[in-house]
This record gives structure tokens, C-alpha cells and sequence, in this order.
């Protein structure tokens, strides 16, 4: 469907009333000043420029699409003119410097139609030629079939995090905007501002159904984070049918119920998305912006524009015919004029003056601030002390019997004083997660909260602050743990997959309750499949220690680990202190992913190997046993990374009477040990120790098992 101008402002002004308040109104009427003229004539010639660049655009895409036989064609013909105004007029960026920190972002959230990027990135001047695009979806190509963030697989410079599953980047862009208004408030003072960039995303109807994004709105709205603006590609169509046949609901009036400022324009207006996003970009009021963007999918290709047939590859036989249509050359593939080669040269010495006053911005303010200007180098670049030195600068923890969720509150302030750039947070369950950082304030808007907050109330959230913590972890500032109960980490396992094949480093999750020995809450609290699970993700550290030496090495690993994220698995229940070993031994221990927290005293002959709460039944166990060897492993995926004359000294090949313990599925186990005490079903309502001891968690029950081997 198509809307002129002047009902598409007339409709959304009567819509909302604050919707284009700030908005600058084009109409008919004449101006007769000189310069007035001038300047409208300059404005004609961008627009014009603007027009040609989308042409060109999705020439690009339909080539590249049509070379590898696959893609996704619809997005990035139906949006061109939303990239067009991005890229070549509301945005700022440098693509010789594609990291520089006061940059805006831009998230492809409908990851699918990433040639729309790869096009505009390639024109705007990034180092991503031609070739590249001439090689989407290859191998080792810059050109992945969908955007992923830099990492040792690809490094494609522009693109700001790796999306595909919908509602994910528009969620990440939630985390970005928070990160910004954090940045800003820790390092911006009174005379010097380098921190004010906007986060723009791009979603469609998937991104929109995903729960996750109605999640990630509500947190948006609730802490004022108006330098968010989401532009939603409305194009009437999903994947299997036209969107009608899945949903009905008043997209606008549900974001404006959120509490955000809506705005309704024809997509394909170049003049009004500009000064949509013009009027957004200027509006400071506490609202994130929700632009719906009236698109025709696969605009160009009349076989396929307006079905969902034009979402995928269905176009390719058309390609040529479209090109001609629209007024490419004929028989030119991936032609870009020179006309627009040189209006992005201009767009890049506009942004380069913008980029070159804040440099000068900053250094004044490096100068006048040198202990922030080290602390943010120091979050920029991820400068922390290595493991080694950090578990040597927290003291020694002289624990009791105590849950390793008590043990990792006192750890996590220690660790707030020595890495300034680290924060926390919470989907509702500070108080039993333990996850609070003493005197670092609460972050957002409103209440006892200000954006220099370390400590984030997500609600209850969890996929949304796994979403938003990745979008922290993307922006490169800061690095953020995150808490719920261990059974519900389900709701967020997309995000912590999505940050385990992206590489970030940045990003920790603290989940508590980790077993049946949570006890009275019964079955539908008490995980026993899903340590597990999280242990089969690649590039996933899952740490489940045994007592609070070893909480201080699994935590000091999770931010001084520089290749993934780390899981960190804490109990409910007290767990006795394996005091009969030295507090370093066993961080250092620990920090290996595996080791032997009990010698034999007589010639091996049995391995007992366990994790978290049932280390001490096996501690237990070996007294009686002079040839047994006790070894804690809590973590399974550091200990494959050990050198194998390290893995030998642990678990001696010539030794291979070996049984495992833990509270949960057996399966994984099965790797190290002939014989594994676990749960292989669900647990029950009870008290956490009758529970655990009739499940057969116990220290006779592992004597009893050991005894039957033969």
C-alpha cells in the first residue's frame, strides 16, 4: 500500500500527538529567497543521489543473491531507501575507523536480508569490496548468509553483532542503548560530552512476533532510553503466508502502551523517512523511537514485490528483467555509478569532520580527566589482569560450610574493585542470586536509579537480559553478568548460543539453585538436565564449584576469560569447605578446569571424580579408601584445554576404575569414568536433603556404588 506525504504526516500527527512534534514539515508552498532556493536546490540533489544510491543498492543485492542461489531478496529491495537515509544522511560513522566509540550503530535485526548491509556498507565506504559481495554466502567469504559479529571466523568490518534469529538484534539494540546511556553518564563531565551516538535497528514482523522483543520494549521504555530508534519494515508478509494470516494487533498502539514515541510513514518516501528519522534523532524525551516503515517487500521485481514469495531466493530467474525495470545498466552486474561513488565520498568528509571535532574533543578531555581516561581505555580495550594475578589479589575467603551462591557474593565485590568496567543484574532474584554489587548503585531512570548504575534490574526478563547483555558485550564498554535460577536459564539459552558462536567474552551468567537440592519447590525448580545442556554448547565455559576457593577461580575466569562466555553454576545448599587443601592450591586447581583435591595414600587403584555439592562425598568416601583418589572438576571444558601431560597427571590412563558423582544427568560423564552416581530423572517436593539423599546424593550411597564395582 502506498501513502503520499502529506497523509502519511497528517495521519500520524492525528495518531499521536507528540508523534512528529518536532518533526519538519514539508509543503507545497513556494520560497522565494535566494538562498532558500539554493539550499532547496542542494536538497533536490541529495535526494536525488539518496534515490540512485537505493537503485543501485538493490542492483547489489539482486546480484550477489542471483551468484550464490540463495538469500533473501525481499528486505533488502523493499528497505532500500531506509539504507539510502541511514548511510547517506542520518547517520555517523567513519569507516576508516570502523571501532571508533562514538560512532551510531546499526543492527540488521532481520538478520536474513543481510545483503541490505553488506550493500550499504560496501557504498558507504567500509572496507568490504566488491568481491566480497561477489562472493555472498561462500566460504571464508567477509559475506556470511547472515551478519556475525567480528570473531576468528569472520571479520567483517560494520557490522555491529551477529543476528538471524528474529527478535534478537532488535533486543541487542536495547542493550546497545543502555550501554550508551551508562558510557555517558560514567565518562561524560560537564565541559567535555564523547558519548552522544543513537543505536538505530531494523526489524520485521518475525522480529516483531518473537517475544523477546516485547520484553526488550518493556525494559526500553520503563528506563527512558531515548537513543534508541527501531525502524519496522511493515511489508504486510511473513515467510509462509501474508502477515494477516498470523497476526491482527495494532502494532503502533502497542509500543505507544509500552510507553514509546510511534511514527507511521511510507518507507519508500525518501524525503519523509529522512525526516522521520531527522525528527527522532532530535527528540530527547525520554522515549525510544518506533518508526513503522510502510514497505512493498521485493519493491522492483513485479514476479514476486508484495508476496511472500519475494521474502526468499524465489526472484533470481527475475533479476535481470528487475534491474532493467528500475534503470540499471543493462548487463552490468554489481554496477555502482561514480555519481554515487562520489556522494558517499562527501557523506565521508562530512562524518569525518564530525569524527575529527571529537577527537579533538577527546583528547581536551583525556587531558583533563587522566584517571578516566585510563579507566575507559582500560574497558575499550578489555584490560584486566590475568587469572593468575587476580586470584592472588582476592583474599583468602575463610568460609564455613556455606552455598557457593554466598561464596560468589563476596567474590563478586572483590572483583568490582579491581575491574571498574564490570556490572551486574538481575531477572528479579538479587536477593537469592547474590549477584548485588554493594554501593554501585542501581542503573536507569527514575526512583534511586541513574544511568551510572552498576547494577540492572531486568524484571522478570530472562530472555530479554540475556538479549541485552549480548547488546552490552557488542557495544565494547563494559562486562556484564547476569542471574536467574539455573532452571530458567531456558528462556534465554538462544542468547547465550548467540554469544557463545560470537565469541563474547564480555558477557557471565550467575545460576543459582542448581540442583535437586533446591529442595521444597519441587520438580519444577530443581534442574537436573540442565547443566548439561549448557555443557554441550560450543565455546561455552560451564563452572560448578565446589566451595568458595573455587567460586573465586570460576568467577575470576569469567572475566579474565578472552575466547566465549562463562556459566557459572552455584548451589542453594551449604557445602562444606575442603579446608585440608590450601585456599590457592585449589583456586589454581580450579583455574585448570580439573584437579585433585585429595591424593591416594597408597597405590592408586580408584578415580572419584565430582563436581560442585558432591565433591565432599567423595572426599568423604576416600577416607576409607587409601588407593582412592579424589578429583574436582569443575569444569569440564577448561580441563579439555589443559596439555595432555597435565590431563595424565590428573586422570592417569593406566588407572581405569573410575566413577563419577553428580547431581544431575549422567551422560557427559560417561567420557571420564566407567561408573556415574547421578539423576537420571526428575526430583520431588521435599527438604533438599532428604531429596538428595533418596536420589541417591549421598556419601553412602557413592561408597555403596564403589563397592559394587568390580
Amino acid at each position: 500500500m502506498k501513502f503520499s506525504t502529506i497523509a502519511i504526516i497528517a495521519a500520524c500527527y492525528g495518531a499521536s500527538v507528540d508523534a512528529f512534534a518536532s518533526a519538519p514539515l514539508r509543503t507545497g508552498f513556494g520560497i522565494q529567497n535566494g538562498a532558500l532556493k539554493m539550499s532547496t536546490a542542494v536538497e533536490t540533489d541529495k535526494m536525488a543521489a539518496l534515490a540512485t544510491a537505493a537503485k543501485e543498492a538493490r542492483g547489489l543485492a539482486m546480484d550477489s543473491i542471483a551468484a550464490a542461489h540463495s538469500g533473501h531478496m525481499g528486505l533488502p529491495l523493499g528497505c532500500a531507501e531506509i539504507g539510502s537515509v541511514l548511510y547517506g544522511s542520518q547517520m555517523t560513522y567513519n569507516p576508516t575507523d570502523p571501532t571508533w566509540i562514538n560512532r551510531d550503530r546499526f543492527i540488521l535485526s532481520a538478520g536474513h536480508g543481510s545483503m541490505f548491509v553488506y550493500s550499504w556498507l560496501n557504498l558507504a565506504g567500509y572496507d568490504l569490496p566488491i568481491e566480497e559481495l561477489k562472493n555472498f554466502r561462500q566460504h571464508h567469504s567477509m559475506t556470511p548468509g547472515h551478519p556475525e559479529f567480528p570473531s576468528s571466523e569472520h571479520n567483517t568490518p560494520g557490522i555491529e553483532c551477529t543476528t538471524g534469529p528474529l527478535g534478537q538484534g532488535i533486543s541487542n539494540a536495547v542493550g546497545f542503548a543502555a550501554s550508551e546511556k551508562m558510557a555517558a553518564a560514567v565518562y561524560n563531565t560537564a565541559d567535555h560530552k564523547i558519548f552522544d551516538h543513537h543505536i538505530f535497528a531494523l526489524a520485521g514482523d518475525g522480529c516483531i512476533q518473537e517475544g523477546v522483543s516485547s520484553e526488550a520494549a518493556c525494559f526500553a521504555a520503563h528506563e527512558k532510553l531515548d537513543n534508541l530508534i527501531v525502524m519496522y519494515d511493515a511489508n504486510e508478509v511473513t515467510l509462509d503466508k501474508m502477515a494477516e494470516y498470523t497476526q491482527s494487533e495494532d502494532v503502533i498502539k502497542r509500543y505507544q502502551a509500552y510507553g514509546w514515541e510511534t511514527y507511521d510513514i511510507d518507507g519508500h518516501d525518501l524525503a519523509l523517512v529522512e525526516e522521520t528519522i531527522a525528527a527522532a534523532k532530535a527528540s530527547n524525551n525520554g522515549k525510544p523511537k518506533f518508526i513503522k516503515c510502510n514497505t512493498i517487500i521485493g519493491k522492483g521485481m513485479e514476479e514476486t514485490e508484495g508476496t511472500n514469495a519475494a521474502h526468499g531466493e524465489a526472484g533470481v530467474p527475475y533479476v535481470d528483467k528487475a534491474k532493467a525495470n528500475i534503470g540499471l545498466p543493462e548487463g552490468e552486474k554489481w554496477y555502482v555509478s561514480e555519481e554515487t561513488r562520489n556522494f558517499f565520498k562527501g557523506v565521508q568528509e562530512k562524518n569525518k569532520a564530525v569524527y575529527d571535532e571529537w577527537q579533538a574533543t577527546f583528547a581536551a578531555w583525556s587531558e583533563a580527566n587522566p584517571a578516566l581516561a585510563k579507566q575507559l581505555n582500560d574497558a575499550v580495550n578489555d584490560n584486566v589482569m590475568s587469572a593468575e594475578e587476580m586470584i592472588g589479589a582476592i583474599p583468602e575467603m575463610k568460609s564455613g560450610a556455606e552455598a557457593t551462591r554466598v561464596s560468589g557474593n563476596k567474590v563478586i565485590q572483590e572483583i568490582a574493585k579491581l575491574v571498574p568496567h564490570y556490572i551486574s543484574g538481575s531477572a528479579d532474584l538479587h536477593g537469592s542470586t547474590r549477584n548485588y554489587i554493594n554501593d554501585g548503585g542501581n542503573f536507569g531512570s527514575g526512583l534511586d536509579k541513574t544511568y551510572s548504575g552498576r547494577n540492572l534490574y531486568f524484571g522478570i526478563r530472562e530472555h530479554a537480559m540475556g538479549s541485552i547483555m549480548n547488546g552490552f558485550a557488542y557495544h565494547g564498554l563494559f562486562k556484564i553478568s547476569g542471574s536467574t535460577f539455573l532452571v530458567f536459564v531456558d528462556y534465554m539459552r538462544a542468547t547465550l548460543r548467540v554469544a557463545s558462536l560470537s565469541e563474547l567474552n564480555r558477557v557471565s551468567y550467575i545460576l543459582t539453585h542448581d540442583s535437586i537440592g533446591v529442595g521444597e519447590d519441587g520438580p519444577t525448580h530443581q534442574p537436573v538436565e540442565t547443566v548439561s545442556g549448557l555443557r554441550v554448547i560450543p565455546n561455552l565455559d560451564v563452572y560448578r564449584p565446589s566451595d568458595a576457593e573455587e567460586t573465586t577461580a570460576a568467577m575470576v575466569h569469567s572475566v579474565t576469560r578472552k575466547e566465549g562466555p562463562t556459566a557459572l553454576i552455584f548451589s542453594r545448599q551449604n557445602i562444606a569447605q575442603n579446608d585440608a587443601m590450601d585456599f590457592m592450591a585449589r583456586r589454581e586447581g580450579a583455574l585448570k578446569g580439573a584437579y585433585i583435591a585429595k591424593e591416594e595414600t597408597a597405590d592408586l587403584d580408584l578415580i572419584i571424580i565430582a563436581t560442585g555439592s558432591e565433591v565432599p562425598y567423595g572426599l568423604e568416601v576416600a577416607k576409607d579408601l587409601p588407593g582412592a583418589r579424589v578429583v574436582s572438576m569443575p569444569c569440564m571444558e577448561v580441563f579439555e584445554r589443559q596439555t595432555d601431560e597435565y590431563k595424565e597427571s590428573v586422570l592417569p590412563s593406566s588407572c581405569t576404575k573410575r566413577i563419577a558423582m553428580e547431581a544431575g544427568v549422567t551422560g557427559l560423564w560417561y567420557k571420564y569414568a566407567s561408573k556415574v552416581v547421578g539423576v537420571d530423572r526428575f526430583g520431588f517436593s521435599a527438604p533438599g536433603n532428604i531429596v538428595m539423599k533418596e536420589l541417591g546424593m549421598s556419601a553412602e550411597n557413592l561408597a555403596a556404588e564403589i563397592a559394587s564395582m568390580s
